[in-house]
């Protein structure tokens, strides 16, 4: 619990709901429900082990504050969540009450265990550790089933390490998810690719053939969709979308936006992790990625 004014209010409340839901106590020391309602709220904040932040503020020490959120009266509670309140309620609730009106909100613990899960992972994978990331990534996945974007980057890494198998399989909770989900979406793509090449039988020598056929007809977009899924398959990701690209500068709805559809997906899957920035700060984008992505847009606006 922290005590919050104004001169830490922009700290402690705006900037840390980015990461984990805060609860405001408006409060003040001459209120008799506030006192009944405190330890409840201390009770809960240390029960859920992290999954919410309680701050109070003296609604007389902080009128600035208490006429910013329109108190009228208290105790009163706000739920803040990425820089914005989203819900509160009233008066001194019992334990029962608070602790529904929480878990409405805030994340679950196998939640918050999954998504520690996949951050160390991905620390793992910037350190070029791939066992550690793909154990840490299952685990997450185990955990909170519901997390796709950690199954996201389990389903990439196990496609990136050749498991094809172990990944259609990582993947079909969620396949049904795939029209829906740009990420998703993504990794079916690349797995649809893989079924291509494979049913195909499209080897080493397989480059060479497309370019030959393409040679004669540059406008023969089939090969030319065709090579770029070869390429796909084979993470040669620019390869691919300046295939792709030919299409788009040729043929922008082909195939029912066929080669725009597939380089999107490449974007979403060679985009890697946000870094982490100081509070108000924007993450750089990755400079291959920001290209590709100037270079889509010029095409398909022109």
């Amino acid at each position: 619990m922290i005590d919050v004014t104004v001169e830490n209010f922009e700290t402690e409340v705006i900037a840390a709901s980015m990461n984990v839901p805060v609860l405001v106590d408006f409060w003040a020391p001459w209120c008799g429900p506030c006192k009944s309602l405190g330890p409840v709220l201390e009770k809960l904040e240390t029960e859920y082990a992290g999954r919410f932040k309680l701050v109070k503020i003296d609604s007389d020490q902080e009128q600035q504050l208490a006429g910013m959120f329109g108190i009228r009266s208290i105790p009163t509670c706000v739920l803040l969540m990425n820089g914005q309140p989203v819900d509160g309620f009233m008066g001194a609730l019992p334990e029962g009450q608070v602790r529904a009106f929480l878990d409405k909100h805030v994340p679950t613990a196998e939640e918050m265990a999954a998504e520690a899960q996949e951050e160390e992972a991905l620390e793992a994978l910037a350190d070029g550790d791939t066992d550690t990331a793909l154990e840490k990534l299952q685990h997450a996945v185990v955990t909170d089933p519901s997390n796709d974007d950690a199954r996201f980057d389990y389903v990439k890494l196990l496609l990136q390490l050749g498991r094809d198998d172990d990944a259609k399989v990582a993947f079909a909770p969620v396949i049904a998810k795939a029209g829906t989900s740009r990420k998703l979406g993504a990794l079916k793509a690349w797995m649809d690719a893989i079924d291509f090449v494979a049913v195909g039988a499209y080897g080493e020598g397989a480059g060479a053939e497309f370019d030959a056929k393409i040679a004669a007809n540059k406008r023969d977009f089939d090969t030319r969709y065709a090579k770029a899924r070869w390429l796909l398959v084979r993470q040669r990701w620019t390869d691919a979308m300046d295939e792709l690209l030919e299409i788009l500068m040729r043929d922008k709805g082909w195939s029912d936006e066929a080669a725009r559809k597939t380089y999107v997906a490449i974007l979403e899957i060679i985009e890697p992790p946000k870094v982490k920035v100081a509070d108000g700060q924007i993450p750089p984008d990755d400079p291959l990625v920001a290209t590709y992505r100037r270079r889509l847009s010029s095409v398909v606006l022109s």
